[in-house]
């Protein structure tokens, strides 16, 4: 589903986040044309690096974070410690902007700013359960509240059903094999345990192997365990309402299935007379950018403008 890059490579040091480099921070800024009195959203919060960069141009203005983690607007709060003044934290997930506008209190948006890649908090601790490197249990949920977690999935789902998840949203050609391996493992319960059943199920050949076997495997259970392309198609749903005329949104995405859709949606909005899209083609990081963060290597970036009056 993403030009699929190994999760683990694209995280930086895990000993710091202030380690943390937000992907493309010029190119956002540029496209959502930060005012100092303007009103900001960063839909999708993480540590809080692209947020820093707005804050640091507003100065009556204000920045609504949101994150659906709750670990992540903790520590959000204590990197954007100094710009408390301009800054509104809410967890909660961007499927549910519309009512987390709300809450906030504040007026539409002069531009939005939704990150869907993975922060490296998530990756780096084990107990969360998204990293194949990393021993920890078979959990890969954003939101701690969620009902499902992959060991469920990896444990119960029926082999046919499971074959079908890892192939529609891992893009995974050897889903079937995957699958059969799963079934007669089970029961699995540690992510290195999992990672070594998809490795050996995968045929080997020398040079063809640029990620890990179990990559796409793995994106696949995090997709479904947060119902990541759902609630994306929801806030893409709700984007125009939360914005200003004139107000810009920007997405990053990391997998095809993910940019697809929002090159789809940017597409239909401009047809309809909605907005105009500000990005005839995606964005990608700059060599340059990408040597120096590897984790930002299969970035996409789009962005349009709501009209100025609505059609």
């Amino acid at each position: 589903m993403r030009e699929i890059a190994n999760e683990e490579s694209k995280i930086d040091n895990p000993k710091s986040h202030a380690a943390h480099r937000p992907v493309m921070p010029g190119e956002v800024l540029e496209f959502l044309r930060v005012r100092p009195d303007g009103f900001y959203i960063d839909a999708t919060l993480g540590l809080g690096g692209h947020a820093a960069e707005i804050l640091k141009r507003l100065r009556v203005g204000r920045l609504l974070g949101i994150d659906w983690d709750p670990r992540a607007i903790d520590e959000a709060r204590r990197h954007l410690r100094g710009f408390e003044e301009k800054l509104i934290l809410l967890q909660g997930n961007f499927a549910d902007i519309d009512a987390l506008h709300v809450r906030s209190g504040l007026s539409l948006a002069d531009g939005m700013l939704a990150d869907l890649g993975m922060s490296s908090q998530q990756v780096n601790d084990p107990v969360r359960g998204f990293s194949f490197s990393r021993s920890g249990p078979l959990d890969m949920r954003m939101d701690p509240g969620t009902e499902t977690t992959a060991g469920q999935i990896v444990n119960q789902e029926r082999e046919h059903e499971l074959a079908d998840l890892i192939f529609r949203l891992g893009e995974e050609r050897h889903s079937r094999r995957i699958a059969r391996a799963i079934v007669k493992a089970r029961p699995i319960r540690t992510t290195t345990e999992l990672a070594q059943v998809v490795s050996r199920a995968i045929p080997y050949r020398a040079g063809l192997h640029q990620i890990h076997p179990a990559t796409r495997t793995f994106q696949a259970l995090r997709l479904a365990v947060n119902r990541e392309l759902e609630n994306l198609a929801v806030f893409l749903s709700k984007a125009l309402a939360v914005l200003a005329p004139g107000g810009r949104l920007v997405i990053i995405s990391f997998h095809s299935l993910e940019d697809r859709m929002v090159k789809h949606t940017l597409r239909r909005w401009q047809r309809t007379g909605g907005a105009r899209v500000l990005t005839p083609r995606m964005v990608r990081p700059s060599k340059v950018e990408v040597l120096a963060n590897p984790r930002s290597r299969s970035a996409k970036l789009r962005a349009a403008e709501k009209a100025a009056v609505e059609c």
